[in-house]
């Protein structure tokens, strides 16, 4: 309703925009919610929801969003808070910086890629421990101290 008074809440797990297979876009998008392009797209992207790379799709651009599908053609970086999914019918040359990252037979990635580990996932310091090495540590340090 236009001139309503009563704000629209945004949920960013819909699709709110669509760049449609006739569309050709230039220009930087923001957007709360997510976005899905059918269409051709020159300009970085920053989006609190998901964004859809449809298999027509030509996009050059930086995306920042939450997860990322790729199933037409990217050019530029990628950053994402969680997954990033190259389909069989996707192509992306850029350099990735995500959470998880998975790669279907037939899709292509050319660049280099970071993976992050979520703040709250970090238990014990980062560290990697190998179970083998950590139990024969653990049992000499009890040899060492006359097995208590």
């Amino acid at each position: 309703m236009i001139g309503s008074s009563k704000a629209r809440r945004i949920d960013a797990k819909t699709t709110d925009t669509l760049i449609g297979g006739s569309t050709i876009c230039e220009g930087k998008i923001m957007s709360e919610a997510s976005l899905r392009i059918e269409g051709q797209l020159n300009g970085d992207i920053e989006c609190a929801g998901d964004i859809t790379i449809g298999e027509n799709a030509v996009v050059q651009s930086n995306i920042q969003a939450r997860d990322v599908i790729v199933a037409g053609k990217v050019k530029g970086n990628i950053h994402t808070k969680g997954k990033l999914i190259v389909t069989s019918s996707g192509v992306l040359v850029g350099n990735i910086d995500v959470r998880s990252f998975v790669i279907q037979e037939g899709g292509i990635f050319q660049g280099s890629s970071a993976m992050n580990i979520a703040a709250g996932s970090e238990k014990g310091g980062g560290k990697v421990i190998d179970a083998k090495a950590h139990k024969q540590q653990k049992s000499e340090q009890q040899a060492a101290s006359g097995g208590n």
